[in-house]
């Protein structure tokens, strides 16, 4: 097995997803002590959903497997919006410390810098179609009311900004009207970003 470059860089944006989401799954499951306690606290997060994605996609592209360009876009800017999202409506809402510091770190600002970074310097270009980003919208149009159902069940809501109880229905509404075309302006722009760079390098 040949390890290129573009190769050996996807293992090592899989490792740092990895090892943040061990580590937060070590902290979590510290205070819970219980395996499906701790499994249920961080599937309440979409940045821990997306990770995982990230995790898996990268270590496939590190073990040389075929994977679409747009599925490779639809992962990456999922975890853009991630960085994006904290940076601009989470960061320091939480006084933390430890492993939950780390993984913070890393599944927060890290991991959404790197992967983009890999698309922008080894993703096959020319892949990408104006139709992609209602399809790479899914994901999160999904997430959402699963968010808000465990939310109206009695569970903690993940996300102070879709936290019905304090905001209501209607800020909730703008709130994630805001983010949905967010979310659509970067995915039309990563298309656009992927015409212009059809002489990219391949991997």
């Amino acid at each position: 097995m040949t390890w290129s470059l573009p190769r050996l860089t996807a293992a090592g944006v899989a490792a740092v997803a990895w090892v943040g989401l061990g580590v937060q799954f070590a902290a979590t499951l510290g205070k819970s002590q219980s395996l499906g306690e701790t499994l249920w606290v961080l599937l309440r997060f979409f940045t821990v959903t997306t990770n995982i994605l990230v995790a898996l996609l990268f270590t496939a592209l590190a073990l040389g497997r075929a994977v679409s360009p747009r599925m490779i876009g639809g992962v990456v800017l999922a975890i853009v919006l991630v960085g994006v999202t904290y940076m601009l409506l989470l960061r320091g809402l939480l006084d933390l410390s430890g492993g939950d510091k780390l993984a913070d770190t890393l599944l927060h600002k890290v991991t959404p810098l790197l992967a983009p970074l890999w698309w922008i310097a080894f993703a096959r270009k020319g892949g990408l179609t104006w139709s992609d980003p209602p399809v790479w919208a899914i994901y999160p149009a999904l997430y959402l009311p699963y968010a808000l159902a465990r939310g109206l069940s009695g569970d903690i809501y993940a996300y102070p900004f879709i936290n019905l109880r304090k905001l209501g229905w209607g800020q909730v509404g703008l709130n994630c009207v805001v983010i949905a075309a967010g979310f659509m302006a970067a995915g039309y722009a990563l298309v656009w970003i992927d015409r212009a760079l059809t002489r990219g390098k391949r991997y």
